[in-house]
């Protein structure tokens, strides 16, 4: 039996939302309370639930700032955002449902309300990319114009450009550090109405996010480092080893190769798994059976066809050897954070991934007792990032080895 529900899935949607409280993202009243309203396994009562919540706190965030009400204001569209993205959860896959859509667009109208009620106001960007533009928050440390290192902020499968906030800038910010946020292909408002799905060369989607925050002046441009979590922990080092600007990278949890992942994790036959990325229907007739049986894998899949743009989990497979950091970790050449965490399945590759590199490296354990070895270190948040945004400063206060121009 979970905190919130015993379903592994809703409790891991709950956890998540949860996790945000830190940095204004949630109340825990708030979220015991949405969770107590929600039939287990029924994602209709899901939405329903956090809508409701994200509507409430949205009327209080109205009313507070209807009287002038700033600091209320701001932290009640927080709260909202992050409830009606917890809304579109267990929806999120093709076809598209409406209320995904709708409560995508809820999210981000409450959090554009609050960014504007900020000190200094988040500014909401657009980073010109492949012929459109990739939404992103510019976070200020100060106002004061000065040039300061900056962090920016790469998500993975399900978050966004919001949710990074919480995951990232704020405490970066408070470290005095610019932060800029941003969703790529495959990822918020470029998947869900772009229609853009995710690519494995994230280095062409980074290289024109770095050649934006090189034109801001009060960006150093000598400090500037990429933080990826969840899949992010590929896309980020995957960044690195071909944009040789960045002063350093974090990946959390550290990533090596999506195919060798699925060798391992995968209830496949013998044979079948290590014929893989080749595949046959006969190969997958009973895994599929067990991803239709079982909601919490039924739901990772779905969501992985649609960021990759797939009709099939034969597909995914076939593409999964894209996504690896063979050939590819050893030309990274900034120093190189990589986050392992004791009970996330996706972190298994971290280890590997820091012995490939040839960078500066350093590999850092987060631990069940430490209440910090789940994914992402989502129930302890702020302990990867006093560990993570501390290494940062060493590094930042640290001569580059390396020619950004290069």
């Amino acid at each position: 039996m979970g905190l919130f529900f015993a379903d592994p899935l809703f409790e891991r949607f709950a956890f998540r939302a949860l996790s945000h409280a830190p940095y204004g993202g949630a109340d825990f009243g708030e979220c015991f309370v949405t969770a107590s309203q929600i039939t287990p396994g029924d994602s209709d009562s899901w939405f329903r639930a956090w809508s409701a919540t994200g509507d409430r706190v949205g009327e209080i965030a109205e009313a507070c700032a209807a009287t002038g009400r700033s600091v209320s204001a701001r932290e009640a569209w927080l709260r909202a955002s992050n409830y009606y993205r917890t809304a579109w959860l267990p929806l999120f896959g093709a076809p598209v449902d409406p209320r995904l859509v709708e409560a995508f667009d809820r999210e981000s109208e409450a959090f554009a309300r609050a960014a504007a009620l900020m000190t200094p106001a988040v500014e909401a960007v657009e980073i010109p990319y492949e012929g459109t533009t990739l939404p992103g928050y510019f976070h200020r440390a100060d106002d004061s114009g000065l040039p300061r290192p900056t962090l920016i902020a790469t998500n993975g499968y399900d978050a966004t450009v919001h949710e990074a906030h919480f995951a990232h800038a704020v405490a970066a910010v408070r470290r005095g550090y610019h932060c800029l946020t941003f969703d790529g292909p495959g990822q918020g408002r470029p998947l869900i109405h772009q229609g853009l799905v995710f690519r494995p060369d994230w280095e062409a989607v980074v290289g024109p996010v770095v050649d934006y925050v090189l034109s801001r002046p009060e960006v150093d441009p000598q400090r500037i480092a990429l933080i990826g979590w969840s899949f992010g922990g590929y896309l980020a080092p995957r960044a690195a080893s071909g944009e040789h600007r960045l002063a350093a990278c974090i990946a959390d949890p550290g990533q090596w190769d999506l195919l060798e992942a699925f060798r391992r994790l995968l209830p496949l036959p013998p044979a079948a798994r290590e014929r893989l990325p080749e595949i046959t229907p006969a190969d997958l007739e009973a895994f599929e059976a067990l991803v239709r049986s079982d909601p919490y894998l039924h739901w990772t899949f779905r969501r992985a066809l649609w960021v990759h743009g797939l009709d099939s989990i034969a597909d995914y497979l076939r593409i999964a050897g894209d996504y690896s950091l063979k050939g590819r970790a050893e030309r990274i050449r900034c120093p190189t954070f990589v986050a392992w965490a004791e009970t996330d399945p996706i972190a298994a590759g971290a280890e590997q991934l820091h012995a490939e590199l040839r960078c500066p490296r350093t590999l850092v354990r987060f631990t069940t007792a430490e209440g910090a070895g789940g994914h992402c270190q989502e129930t302890a948040r702020s302990l990867f990032h006093q560990r993570a945004y501390d290494w940062l400063e060493a590094v930042f206060a640290s001569p580059r080895t390396s020619d950004p121009g290069r």
